[in-house]
């Protein structure tokens, strides 16, 4: 087997893995990213990923005989994929060892937040991708010494702006390739300038001008570093800076795609000035390194959290560990320290990469991103939820869980050749054996990764469905977060259900461009949801509110509610025979045709186990209309109904 053909081989068994387990439809976190892709100047959540929009329309455009999510969930398929012989064909070369490259390929992709990524429409997995192609050009600037590898090393760092910031993790990777050459020497000056295009990047993307021409510096101060082989004493600093100011520049399509003015044109970017609010991420309380937002022990017991999630999640799929599963982990953690003790041996250069790709992809970004606790970690340490994540971020770790799967899969092979000396000459099939042993993290993780497992597949849609079908026409949707809001915008502007009603998501009020563009597109103002509410119903439209809102949001909204199934609308929007002076009025007839809908399509199905708690908690917001019809409901159900549901059964009627 050549370098090559073990490149093909992985990225051909990695893909089959993913096709036959990516999502059929949306899932709650992508549908920004499908809408951006079915309208082209669409843009995703959150903002600032233009290059990602523009291949995924390219990429649905090509296979438009696909259905539409299917289409761009295969993208991140084939991201992965990319990404997996890639590095199978940097590892083979390095090592000299093909089978070494194909096995580390295969275990890093199976690593279940890399697969989990790879199944639906994200931009990790192109990011991802990019940061190994990344890789591999800073390897050949260190392997060859030539110029026009460090220049495309440096373009593709500039791409990550556009694209997105997490492939940046893998900068001092692409440094150190780019540094080192294969003869023990250092190239230097590609090292800086690398370094200046990173730093460059990373003070656009900061909105920090000091550190932009900190970038700029050291990128002309590398030009006049003699190259170690031939030996000029200057070179050219512009084609560098030239480079990445192109990859940046394709930011400029959010300014070109806000002044056709489409519906989902989140901080409306017309000018420099909004452009530049989008690119500094200005919307979001961006942390800095200190305070820590949770005690640095945390956060690293976390991040061992989501480690023991990566090789045999299916053991025991969900947020509770068990011995079988912590097991598998430990093996795998083994294999690691095979691998790169061999690693070692075979390859210093490449395996200081690897190395330095599991500290940056861990340790790093622990440090860099300062997260709070995941949401299902640690509540007996921080039992207040505003500490806590509002979902689990294992996503953000790819790069070094990554990293953990190439040296598992040396090492698996590492084991399989000293398990071989045992047995008979025959039956000696180290590779064969080493291959399979790399391969187990896909027996060991398919029916926890299996996205076509039902409800889950359609979980997303039937949500959408049961917060838009029962409101009345031209209807104002209150909305409490993004699980609620993107699916509703998938199936509105994609699927074309029910686009009469206009979907105000509270979270976004606080965001000056949110509030401008309800003013403007539906002639709503006020500088709070309650405000809002009323210019509605001053314009004659029905106001309502989804359950998964809190009462306590819900509340300023109205004083009466008509509850018609998992929404609730202002009864004083109602007909006067729905009128009622209590708080909340339950429509018995509605709920009822509902929950029978809703059971049409549930069939009995629960939520899997999965560290995933989105799902469960969406069945059961669909099953709070036949919840609410028990007549004589127990004391766990009332409980649900208050914390789930959002309903207090004592002031209903």
């Amino acid at each position: 087997m050549t370098a090559r053909r073990a490149a093909a081989c992985a990225a051909v068994i990695l893909a089959a893995v993913y096709l036959c387990t990516l999502a059929p439809s949306v899932t709650f976190w992508d549908a920004g990213e499908f809408i951006a892709a079915a309208h082209a100047l669409g843009i995703p959540h959150p903002p600032g990923t233009p290059l990602f929009v523009l291949l995924l329309n390219t990429w649905a455009k090509l296979f438009a005989f696909l259905p539409f999510a299917r289409a761009t969930n295969l993208f991140s398929a084939a991201c992965t994929a990319a990404a997996g012989g890639l590095c199978a064909l940097w590892l083979a070369r390095g090592t000299r060892a093909p089978a070494a490259g194909l096995a580390a390929a295969i275990a890093a992709g199976a690593m279940s937040s890399v697969w989990s990524n790879a199944t639906e429409t994200e931009v990790y997995s192109s990011s991802l991708l990019l940061a190994v192609a990344a890789m591999l050009a800073g390897d050949a600037a260190g392997r060859t010494g030539e110029r026009r590898w460090t220049l495309l090393a440096a373009y593709l760092l500039g791409l990550a702006l556009p694209l997105h910031l997490s492939a940046l993790v893998a900068a001092p990777v692409v440094i150190q390739l780019a540094t080192e050459r294969s003869d023990g020497s250092l190239d230097v000056r590609g090292g800086a300038t690398l370094f200046g295009v990173t730093t460059i990047v990373a003070g656009i993307s900061r909105l920090s001008p000091p550190l932009v021409f900190a970038g700029v510096v050291i990128v002309v101060a590398s030009s006049l570093i003699p190259a170690s082989r031939s030996g000029r004493a200057r070179g050219n600093w512009i084609a560098p800076i030239a480079v990445t100011l192109v990859a940046v520049s394709a930011l400029t399509f959010l300014i070109v795609r806000a002044r056709f003015d489409p519906s989902v044109n989140q901080a409306n970017p017309t000018s420099l000035d909004r452009l530049a609010y989008v690119i500094g991420r200005k919307q979001y309380d961006v942390q800095g390194l200190f305070p820590r937002q949770a005690p640095a022990w945390l956060q690293v017991a976390n991040w061992f959290e989501y480690a023991d999630w990566q090789v045999a999640l299916s053991l025991a799929p969900s947020v509770l560990p068990n011995v079988a599963r912590v097991a598998m982990t430990v093996v795998f953690a083994g294999f690691a320290l095979f691998g790169a003790r061999w690693h070692r041996r075979r390859d210093a250069r490449t395996w200081r990469a690897v190395l330095l790709l599991l500290i940056c992809g861990s340790i790093g970004v622990i440090a860099y991103l300062n997260l709070k606790v995941g949401t299902s970690f640690a509540w007996n340490f921080v039992p207040d939820a505003a500490h806590h994540e509002a979902r689990d971020r294992d996503y953000f770790f790819v790069l070094g869980f990554w990293a953990w799967g190439l040296w598992a899969g040396m090492g698996a092979l590492v084991v399989a050749a000293r398990l071989a000396q045992r047995l008979p000459p025959r039956a000696r099939w180290p590779r064969t054996i080493g291959v399979a042993l790399a391969s187990l993290p896909i027996a060991l993780n398919w029916p926890a990764m299996n996205r076509r497992s039902e409800p889950e597949a359609g979980l997303p849609r039937e949500v959408a469905s049961a917060l838009l079908e029962p409101l009345p026409p031209r209807a104002v949707l209150f909305v409490g977060g993004d699980n609620d809001t993107y699916p509703l915008w998938y199936a509105q502007e994609v699927e074309r259900l029910r686009p009469d009603v206009t979907v105000v998501t509270l979270p976004l009020l606080g965001a000056p461009w949110y509030s401008a563009e309800l003013a403007r597109r539906f002639a709503l103002t006020g500088p709070t949801a309650a405000h809002i509410a009323a210019e509605a119903r001053g314009q004659g439209r029905p106001v309502a509110v989804a359950l998964t809102v809190p009462a306590a949001d819900r509340q300023p909204l109205a004083i009466s509610w008509n509850v018609v199934g998992d929404v609730a609308l202002d009864s004083y929007s109602q007909p006067v025979a729905k009128r009622s002076l209590r708080t909340i009025f339950i429509d018995r007839p509605a709920v009822a045709a509902e929950a029978d809908r809703i059971d049409r399509w549930l069939l009995g199905r629960g939520a899997h186990e999965s560290t995933d708690l989105v799902h469960g908690y969406f069945v059961s917001i669909l099953q709070c209309p036949r919840a609410m019809l028990d007549a004589h409901p127990s004391p766990a159900r009332l409980a649900a109904l208050d914390s789930t549901c959002n309903l207090n059964l004592g002031e209903a009627r």
